[in-house]
């Protein structure tokens, strides 16, 4: 029989011989989400790189190192913040402007979960609706790292002159990974992903699949592009609605974190500590002029892989991060990780979210005899995966984003439903009776 791997837990610390590669693995998971936002923005990716780096350190803070995450370039406001960035008056600075009063209200509604607790989570977001919803963090990117990896093209379609030289980058990537993280014994199985990463790099190199073109224009220390937010009401309608996106995407993280690391994170060390991180961290990087933060799905796949939990492992990665952004030669050459590599990481990553939610349902052994609970997952998934789309104004509600708001709505309304049940059927009853036990949130190690 395997030996099963060691883990190692949030607050240990690691060797500085094992910290490096570990916390350089996820830098190289989070580095080409991470600056594509920047890209597509028009800011220099550097600033964004070192936001990110500070936005960790301060979550790992505000958080007390009790909640491994790490926070990268939020894709939730790209479409708000480029109809400022076109809109006459305006221009990127007043999308600056937005992402302030959108980390401000996320740390206000941080502050109103401190005193009304979190309890209202398991009502609205029971296990039947919360585990699909995980689970959609996970599918809904499938197709994105797809795309990454250059088999589907920007509609979703494969494409048709397909290189075979790009496939077998690819699957040689893919199947180290996970091949990897199953037969490697000892450190190298907690780097298994650096591993197949570095291994793919090589094998593109053979192949001729790396452009080193980015790296002849860069230069050895380069200063971060900071920029100071103006204010605009119109602005700020535009870019606000966004703050639902980032929140419903937060608490999705934090469970599906709890999951990996079996320890319930929204009760310890909070999820208003976790939110509030968030928010402040966003509010910053808005008034330094980078792109807003989130809680990133690809490093809690690095997590749920490797079992590596330490958030000195992740400081280390943060530590990276703000590094990169003032050596740009550095950061260039990761920059040339090219998409085979990174697509075939990235499958392994997202199918481990994906599965969280999965786990997350079999841990709560959720009745499914039940009608309420079967309807719940039923609906959730299917809202989450067949593209419907609810435009707020500027922003669209889809995907994930959209499957736990009518998640959150079907569960409030079941909750009333039994709620008055209960109070007819059960009234004086000493005891809660067992449906209303049926789906408790628990977290195994």
């Amino acid at each position: 029989m395997a030996k099963q791997r060691q883990i190692i837990q949030i607050d240990e610390r690691v060797p500085l011989g094992k910290g490096i590669p570990l916390s350089i693995q996820h830098t190289f998971a989070m580095f080409s989400a991470s600056v594509l936002v920047p890209y597509i923005l028009g800011i220099s990716p550097s600033i964004a790189l070192l936001m990110n780096g500070i936005g960790t350190l301060i979550f790992i803070f505000v958080t007390k190192g009790g909640a491994p995450a790490y926070l990268g370039s939020s894709f939730a406001f790209i479409s708000p913040a480029l109809l400022v960035i076109n809109t006459e008056g305006l221009g990127y600075r007043y999308a600056l402007g937005g992402f302030v009063v959108t980390g401000l209200l996320m740390c206000a509604i941080a502050i109103l979960i401190k005193f009304v607790g979190t309890k209202w989570i398991d009502a609205i977001l029971p296990p039947a609706a919360m585990g699909p919803v995980v689970a959609l963090i996970g599918l809904e990117l499938a197709g994105s790292a797809a795309q990454t990896a250059g088999i589907l093209d920007g509609e979703g379609h494969m494409v048709a002159d397909l290189d075979p030289k790009v496939l077998i980058v690819f699957l040689v990537t893919l199947l180290l990974a996970v091949f990897g993280g199953v037969l490697y014994r000892g450190f190298a199985s907690a780097i298994a992903i650096l591993i197949a990463i570095v291994s793919g790099y090589v094998l593109a190199l053979v192949f001729g699949l790396v452009d080193f073109s980015t790296i002849g224009g860069a230069g050895w220390l380069e200063k971060p592009d900071f920029q100071f937010p103006l204010f605009s009401g119109q602005a700020i309608a535009i870019i606000i609605p966004a703050t639902l996106v980032v929140v419903s995407e937060h608490i999705g993280h934090q469970v599906v974190t709890s999951e990996v690391v079996g320890k319930d994170l929204l009760r310890d060390p909070g999820l208003h500590r976790s939110m509030f991180a968030d928010g402040f961290s966003t509010a910053l990087s808005g008034c330094l002029g980078s792109c807003p933060t989130t809680t990133y799905g690809e490093n809690i796949g690095v997590m749920a892989i490797t079992k590596v939990y330490s958030v000195w492992v992740i400081g280390g990665a943060a530590a990276f991060s703000i590094a990169l952004s003032f050596i740009g030669k550095a950061s260039a050459l990761i920059q040339t990780i090219p998409g085979p590599v990174m697509g075939g990481v990235s499958f392994l990553l997202y199918g481990m979210i994906g599965a969280s939610g999965i786990r997350l349902m079999v841990d709560a052994k959720i009745d499914y005899s039940k009608a309420k609970n079967l309807a719940l997952t039923s609906v959730v998934f299917v809202v989450g995966l067949s593209g419907i789309a609810v435009n707020l104004g500027d922003v669209s509600l889809k995907g994930m984003s959209l499957a736990a708001v009518v998640g959150m709505l079907l569960g409030l309304i079941m909750y009333l439903l039994d709620k008055f049940k209960i109070t007819n059927e059960y009234e004086g009853a000493e005891e809660e009776p067992e449906e209303v036990k049926d789906g408790a949130r628990t977290f195994t190690k």
